[in-house]
């Protein structure tokens, strides 16, 4: 682990402006921990770790200023894997943590490692209001449609019907479309990406570091023991360009097959083939707007198989984060009324004495 850090506030109100930056010139080698890697062959999270060691030297942050906290799942190992701080917490707990700990240290980069289990069933409570209150944190959930650590029992992820030890004749539950929920929480940065694309990866975690605020990103994972070959068709080279639709701001929303995303006759966003209705009448894709109902409408055109499924930026939006305006909130309270004193404060008021 890195040395201590002694915690000087810098001056500003909260956000990234906070995070000190590194004179130092990082290598993926540094951000490699001396713990053995311990997933099953073939498991998807190899990927996401090799290109989150690679990613962090970009940063230029200081180890000792990059938490990650995790909660519990085979994606919660991340932490001891990553020479920074981190923290290996509690089922479902991590964005909770993570909440105190950006709140009251808005000089880290702080890091949430969760998966569909953990962050969207028994987490998925803290996870939304982490999202709304828009705090500081990036939350990365690897979703792999399946309980993977407890042997494979389906998940909030998991397709209707879906047959597992816990299901034998099938699930009854309709799946939670995590991008879809993260907006329906108004997140103000939500991405999707895939374990097997390390570019296209490594472009999202980048834009969501950035990002001031909340960052939810959605990252595809294959399990290859309990739910192998879950997103075939986006992994197979003959198929996924057919159906992925890369989100680029600006750019109109078009697939590799010469079909593109329309207005339907209601507003809706549907799928048509640009030679019957022209190239001009394509949407360009607008990653800023400050309504999330466009982005929600782009989630859906993935359900709910993989038929078009958007991959990239859905959302990216400017708003002042939840320990920008509490510290915000805490600076007037005391610039009104000084300092305060804990002992005077839990003294005051209504208290009695227990003879």
């Amino acid at each position: 682990m890195p040395s201590d850090n002694d915690f000087s506030p810098a001056e500003g109100s909260g956000g990234l402006e906070l995070v000190p930056r590194s004179d130092a010139s990082y290598k993926m080698k540094d951000f490699k921990s001396d713990q053995e890697v311990r997933w099953c062959p073939g498991c998807g999270d190899y990927a996401i770790l090799a290109a989150f060691q690679g990613f962090l030297p970009q940063l230029g942050v200081p180890r000792e200023n990059i938490v990650i906290i995790s909660g519990i799942g085979c994606s919660s190992r991340f932490p001891y894997y990553l020479s920074t701080y981190g923290m290996h917490s509690i089922h479902g707990r991590a964005p909770a943590i993570a909440t105190g700990l950006a709140a009251s240290r808005p000089d880290l980069s702080v890091w949430v490692i969760t998966g569909d289990g953990d962050g969207l069933s028994i987490g998925g409570n803290h996870l939304i209001h982490a999202l709304r209150r828009n705090v500081n944190i990036n939350v990365l959930l690897f979703n792999n449609r399946i309980y993977g650590l407890t042997k494979g029992q389906y998940s909030p992820t998991s397709e209707s019907g879906k047959v597992t030890k816990s299901s034998p004749m099938g699930s009854l539950d309709s799946p939670f479309n995590p991008v879809s929920l993260a907006l329906g929480a108004e997140a103000s940065f939500v991405a999707r990406t895939i374990d097997s694309d390390r570019k296209h990866l490594t472009s999202v975690l980048r834009a969501a570091a950035d990002h001031k605020g909340a960052s939810f990103v959605e990252v595809y994972q294959n399990c290859p023991i309990f739910n192998d070959d879950a997103f075939a068709p986006l992994k197979d080279s003959d198929e996924r360009e057919m159906r992925l639709l890369r989100l680029e701001h600006g750019e109109p929303l078009r697939f590799g097959n010469g079909k593109g995303v329309v207005r339907g006759e209601y507003g809706e966003l549907t799928v048509a083939d640009t030679a019957e209705i022209g190239e001009d009448q394509l949407v360009r894709h607008d990653a800023h707007r400050a309504d999330p109902g466009y982005a929600f409408a782009l989630s859906r055109l993935d359900y709910p198989a993989f038929e078009h499924v958007p991959v990239g930026i859905f959302r990216s939006v400017e708003q002042p984060s939840y320990d920008e305006r509490m510290n915000q909130q805490v600076a007037h309270a005391a610039a009104e009324q000084g300092d305060g004193d804990l002992g005077a404060l839990l003294a005051s008021g209504d208290t009695w004495t227990v003879g």
